[in-house]
């Protein structure tokens, strides 16, 4: 499981590297699954969490977009 604090440590290229790495992940323990192999079903819930609390964390990292922004002033 990701912390939060590790993930804010890291720079855009660290995230976009761990996103690609939990999704090869999250692709291989779907098939263990519907292929009867796979053994800590409690992992599919933590790498999608992980997943969605890196790319919450990944945006929150990014400058926000320029209409955006003109839009919240």
């Amino acid at each position: 499981m990701l912390k939060t604090e590790d993930l804010r440590a890291m720079s855009p290229d660290q995230l976009d590297d761990e996103l690609l790495k939990l999704k090869k992940e999250h692709f291989n323990l779907r098939f263990q699954r519907a292929s009867g192999q796979l053994e800590n079903t409690a992992r599919v819930r933590e790498v999608r969490r992980d997943i969605a609390r890196l790319k919450t964390v990944a945006r929150n990292k990014r400058p926000a977009p320029a209409k955006q922004a003109a839009a919240k002033s």
